[in-house]
């Protein structure tokens, strides 16, 4: 917790999370755990059922 409204992040500060945002945008693939497993099972759920 921050004790003053504000917090620092290293990763932001480097521009990694410019560079992962980027990636994502450009490739279309999710670079989180949760929108990785998102884009994964609605793959596997358009394979199964078509797609709508």
């Amino acid at each position: 917790m921050s004790k003053f409204g504000f917090s620092f992040s290293w990763k932001r500060a480097l521009g990694i999370t410019k560079a992962k945002q980027d990636f994502a945008r450009q490739t279309g693939i999710p670079t989180s755990k949760a929108g990785l497993e998102r884009k994964i099972g609605s793959t596997i759920l358009k394979l199964l059922f078509g797609k709508r």
